[in-house]
């Protein structure tokens, strides 16, 4: 499928401290849920930034315009924002995975939904702390439920897989190793992905699938789609 791309217009201030609800112009009762969750974000933008271990709570705090304590009002250290960071940038794909059994389909077709929405949660502010963080910065019951959560993923991408060759969309392979392959290359989105990118998050998640699509089809139509384009 074509891919197009969107260039972005630069923002006029900067992102952290106009979404952060403790700013002046957006201040308004707010819950506490909101005010966290702009914490770990955040901390998100800050560890891709600087790097995990050459940023402080200071500097989150400095970003979001308020106190350290007051990080620490909804944090316990800087090691519970990186598993909280984790955990964002997972949950998406996770979703991803629910929405997609929801609408059906083909393994085929289901797998391309995960797809994208995996590539948007890598390009995401958290797809840094997903694959360039160092889980061993985590203490070991985080650690765990990190790996968990990743495995989940990893034996959700590899029953798609297998879904589609029973249903004849997907072309017979290894699933183990087309989920690594998958995986690795979504997750390298994260070394390479900027913000300021021509490509928005929303255009190489489409460009993915189109990769899949044409990489999985089983060899039959791929052929014949060739000879009418020939033709």
């Amino acid at each position: 499928m074509p891919v197009t791309t969107r260039r972005r217009t630069a923002p006029t201030e900067d992102p952290a401290t106009a979404a952060s609800p403790w700013s002046g112009r957006l201040r308004r009762p707010r819950d506490r849920d909101v005010k966290r969750d702009a914490v770990i974000r955040a901390a998100a933008r800050a560890f891709n930034a600087r790097g995990y271990h050459h940023t402080s709570l200071d500097d989150i705090a400095a970003d979001l315009g308020v106190t350290k304590p007051t990080v620490y009002y909804y944090v316990e250290n800087k090691e519970q924002l990186l598993f909280e960071c984790f955990l964002a940038g997972l949950h998406p794909i996770r979703e991803a995975f629910r929405a997609a059994e929801r609408a059906g389909g083909s393994g085929r077709e289901r797998l391309s939904a995960v797809v994208r929405g995996y590539a948007r949660a890598i390009a995401s502010e958290y797809g840094w702390c997903m694959v360039r963080a160092h889980d061993q910065d985590l203490r070991p019951a985080m650690r765990r439920q990190i790996n968990t959560l990743k495995s989940e993923i990893d034996q959700g991408i590899r029953g798609l897989l297998q879904a589609g060759m029973t249903d004849g969309s997907i072309e017979p392979c290894d699933p183990k190793i087309a989920a690594f392959a998958l995986a690795g290359a979504l997750n390298w989105i994260a070394h390479w992905y900027r913000a300021d990118e021509p490509m928005t998050a929303a255009d190489i998640a489409d460009a993915f699938v189109a990769v899949l699509e044409n990489g999985l089809l089983p060899r039959t139509r791929v052929a014949t789609g060739r000879a009418a384009t020939i033709s």
